[in-house]
């Protein structure tokens, strides 16, 4: 947790003045004890009824002033707390925004959103109860001694001994649940994974008749997650009767021995009020640190866990003097590209090499896990190769800065991704100040315009979250849309195409065809009647380039892409 608070400069007026708010409240409840023991001494004991009216003013302005110094430290605390909640939020989704897809793939989406949300508000409710509590239970704990010290030098000995074995029993119990509030946060990453997978397949379980099968996962999920709780409540419950057990045997203890020395004239009666009421102070300070105590293993596996985010340096980053781009536009060039995802045997993509100029348009095909997809990551740089080179416009992407480069592509990728909102707003995604008529442009091409003028509100008609109130088809039209409003120098399509029927695949491309004369489009597609048009098809095989050429010339020469043709093509389409 001290790392997440080395970022806290920024509150440092406000939490010296809580500080300078609580050491006045402290200071403030110090002084009571001693201003009653003087009231039972010089006014109650010897009937001066004036000193016990001065004396009971006093008391009463300390104690208002106390208060007002504890509520005005309470609200600057909150303010504080909630101030850096909502600076570490923006801290950890910044930096999760830089992570490449690998760090993604590493933590996965359901842990990240559960750090970003669920432990940095464990970490902000401890930070309240730090800076209430643990700012003002020392300082009243050692207050408390000196002043005790101060009325009793014998009865001290009492403390010296509760202390330190209230002290050991914390910290036994502290050593036993912190490893269980670290399980809890992992527990609970898992059953939010589960209700995830659940909330976002429910299409897929109910047409499978799997909800039982489901309801029975999130149960057992849930069942584990409760155990643990219940086990660190245990653990826990031992604290708080220890606590007051302790309390209680000082207490018996500070008026058995006390009432001893009153009795031999070593002791007055004012003086010992008072040293109970000290002792009761430095108890309750440390009944302070056992409520922080409750909280702090939790909030410090929580803490943990932010660190371990914000601590992964992302994989791919810009380099310092990013290059600038040739008066080239639209090349995209493969030199000897090799790429291995984390972790696996063999690699995606192997030794491919080809080159794409502006005005051609260049397809990739292949089976399943040929590497077609991956082909398309590595020209935005969602990876980085492992070896060879990839340049864009003449620079190698290595040596561009990720927004250079982005921007210069316009990606449409294999499953569409809309966001909510209106329509309008999910295609001006592509270009913020793009005019109505590039809208209604891009819409008209990627064969949208029809489906979004039939919706109730046309362009500002909402979508639900992912677009789950469109079709596939349509879900992927207004992604080439998106695509299209930007004008890049360079299409991308990830088998964007898939969803659509032959009629409307067939339109879309031919209008696409007409609108992308000037750009270089990459298509990525398993139909072979979407990719036989093409000015150049690149055919892979597990990773490598089996051929490239037009659809004619691969049909003569290689054996893969006749094969997925056959697969496809009837007899007559062939010859």
């Amino acid at each position: 947790m001290l790392k997440i608070y080395r970022n806290m400069k920024k509150f440092a007026a406000p939490i010296a003045g809580i500080l300078l708010l609580l050491f006045l409240q402290v200071m403030s409840d110090l002084y009571l004890p001693t201003l009653m023991s003087d009231i039972v001494n010089n006014g109650i004991l010897e009937g001066n009824v004036a000193y016990i009216w001065k004396t009971g003013a006093v008391m009463l302005l300390a104690a208002a002033g106390g208060v007002v110094c504890a509520v005005a430290a309470g609200y600057l605390g909150a303010k504080v707390a909630v101030g850096m909640g909502r600076m570490l939020r923006n801290q950890l989704f910044r930096h999760v925004e830089s992570f490449s897809l690998s760090e993604f793939e590493r933590f996965g989406s359901s842990t990240l959103i559960t750090r970003t949300t669920n432990d940095i508000i464990q970490v902000q409710t401890v930070t309240i109860m730090i800076i209430n509590m643990m700012v003002r239970a020392p300082l009243t704990c050692v207050g408390g001694v000196i002043q005790a010290y101060h009325q009793d030098r014998m009865l001290t000995l009492i403390l010296a001994v509760a202390l330190p074995v209230l002290i050991l029993v914390i910290a036994f119990v502290t050593s036993k649940v912190i490893p269980l509030f670290r399980q809890v946060q992992q527990k609970l990453d898992g059953m939010n994974l589960i209700l995830r997978e659940n909330l976002t397949g429910i299409r897929v379980i109910r047409a499978f008749n799997k909800k039982d099968h489901e309801t029975a996962k999130f149960e057992n999920a849930n069942r584990d997650l409760t155990d643990t709780y219940i086990r660190v409540n245990r653990i826990m419950a031992f604290l708080m009767p220890m606590m007051m057990l302790i309390m209680n045997l000082v207490t018996v203890s500070i008026l058995w021995f006390g009432s001893k020395r009153i009795d031999t004239g070593e002791m007055n009666i004012g003086a010992l009020m008072a040293f109970t009421q000290y002792a009761m102070q430095i108890m309750f300070s440390l009944l302070m640190f056992v409520m922080m105590f409750v909280m702090i293993p939790r909030a410090q596996a929580a803490a943990d866990r932010i660190n371990a985010v914000l601590g992964t340096a992302p994989e791919i980053t810009d380099p310092d003097s990013p290059a600038t781009a040739e008066n080239k536009k639209g090349y995209v060039e493969f030199r000897n590209v090799t790429f291995r995802y984390r972790g696996a045997e063999q690699p995606a993509i192997r030794n491919v090499s080809f080159s794409v100029r502006p005005g051609e348009t260049t397809a990739v095909i292949g089976g399943t896990g040929s590497g077609k997809s991956t082909l398309l990551k590595l020209i935005s740089r969602f990876y980085e190769a492992d070896e060879g080179e990839i340049l864009v416009d003449g620079t190698d992407v290595k040596a561009m800065a990720q927004k250079d480069l982005r921007r210069r592509i316009g990606f449409v990728p294999q499953q569409a991704s809309l966001f909510t909102g209106t329509v309008k707003e999910n295609l001006l995604f592509g270009k913020e100040d793009a005019t109505q008529a590039e809208v209604y442009h891009a819409a008209e091409v990627a064969q949208a315009s029809k489906f979004i003028s039939e919706m109730p509100q046309g362009y500002d008609s909402l979508l639900a979250e992912g677009g789950r109130n469109l079709s596939g088809g349509q879900k992927q039209r207004l992604s080439i849309a998106r695509a299209l409003v930007r004008k890049p120098e360079i299409y991308v399509f990830d088998d964007s195409f898939s969803a659509l029927d032959f009629k409307t695949d067939a339109k879309l491309r031919a209008a696409l065809k007409q609108d992308t004369k000037q750009a270089t489009v990459i298509i990525v597609a398993q139909r072979v009647g979407t990719v036989m048009d093409a000015d150049r098809i690149i055919v892979l095989d597990e990773g490598s380039v089996a051929g490239i050429g037009t659809h004619r010339e691969l049909l003569k020469e290689c054996g893969v892409y006749r094969e997925i043709a056959a697969s496809q093509l009837s007899e007559e389409e062939l010859s």
